[in-house]
């Protein structure tokens, strides 16, 4: 899984140098952070609408596909800041063995 990650990520960092006409992704980076994070909202409120609606059905493709779309904007967010999914799975992986409740009470100190 994390080899479909590192492979999207080395694509994106290509893009972000890439001219704007090239590709959607070098378009996004062209038109800077609002803009991605605008997508990222928009892709948010998508995924939601799709969790919501499926709750009730079998069929679960419009949530895993909004799903996607909410990651991959979000991994064009990380790259455009310098960050990528090791920054992310590095820190799941610090949270793995630590209680939620107790990861929580150490941020509101």
């Amino acid at each position: 899984m994390s080899d479909t990650l590192h492979r999207l990520a080395a694509v994106l960092e290509q893009r972000k140098a890439a001219a704007a006409d090239s590709s959607y992704v070098a378009s996004l980076h062209a038109k800077g952070l609002n803009k991605i994070l605008e997508k990222v909202g928009e892709e948010c409120t998508e995924t939601l609408l799709a969790a919501k609606d499926c709750a009730n059905r079998a069929d679960k493709s419009e949530l895993i596909y909004e799903t996607a779309d909410l990651w991959f904007h979000s991994l064009v967010m990380l790259s455009h800041l310098g960050l990528g999914p090791d920054d992310i799975l590095n820190e799941l992986e610090r949270r793995f063995d630590l209680s939620g409740l107790a990861e929580k009470a150490s941020r509101q100190q």
